[in-house]
């Protein structure tokens, strides 16, 4: 009696990087692509509709992040496993991610016949991770940005002055720049900018 194949549900916004993924892994004879979707808003319904074994989620997409897209299938359909495989290897992610529910976290180099492998052994009940990003990780600590920090560290990305911040986040001037001088201490940042890129390569900054 030959077994049923694993079957795989697809979440990326890049319709090309969605479309390579699902092409590579419908080689392999016992992984199946029943769903592809673009937003990560989209994830449980098709999840319901496709009774997938194994998510592969991107961590950026809009309508819902993949982070979050996870939390909510393992909510909601429990049944499903989460995969996350995202072009944006940051120590964060992985950390947010886990704690979503997530059973693996591989980035998008990783090659077809490793990937396969990885949902194989994320169905089979395993946890799987990339090593190096596991050891990055475990140096790295969580965030050390209050809520409110993260917040107005967020808006700064599109750049803008403290009182444009202000105006944006319903806060005074003299917070927002109290904030940011925080956080710019806390990141060993010596500009706003700087604090920005030390967050986000972190992976600290995910989010609305």
């Amino acid at each position: 009696m030959t077994a049923q194949p694993i079957r795989l549900l697809l979440a990326d916004d890049q319709a090309l990087v969605r479309g390579a993924l699902a092409a590579l892994l419908s080689l392999e004879p016992d992984l199946e692509v029943v769903a592809e979707v673009g937003r990560g808003d989209e994830v449980v319904e098709a999840a319901r509709r496709s009774h997938p074994d194994v998510a592969l989620l991107d961590v950026e997409m809009p309508g819902l992040d993949g982070i979050a897209a996870a939390a909510a299938l393992h909510a909601e359909v429990p049944g499903c496993r989460v995969l996350v495989v995202t072009t944006f290897g940051r120590p964060g992610y992985l950390r947010r991610a886990m704690e979503a529910g997530a059973s693996g976290f591989v980035v998008k180099d990783t090659p077809a016949r490793q990937l396969a492998d990885a949902v194989r052994r994320v169905q089979a009940g395993l946890r799987v991770v990339d090593p190096t990003l596991a050891a990055e990780t475990l140096a790295s600590g969580r965030s050390p940005l209050t809520e409110r920090e993260t917040e107005v560290l967020r808006a700064a990305r599109g750049g803008g002055t403290a009182a444009d911040l202000a105006e944006k986040l319903h806060l005074s001037e003299g917070t927002v720049r109290n904030h940011l001088s925080a956080a710019i201490g806390k990141t060993g940042a010596r500009t706003r900018a700087g604090a920005v890129r030390i967050a986000e390569e972190n992976g600290w900054l995910l989010g609305d």
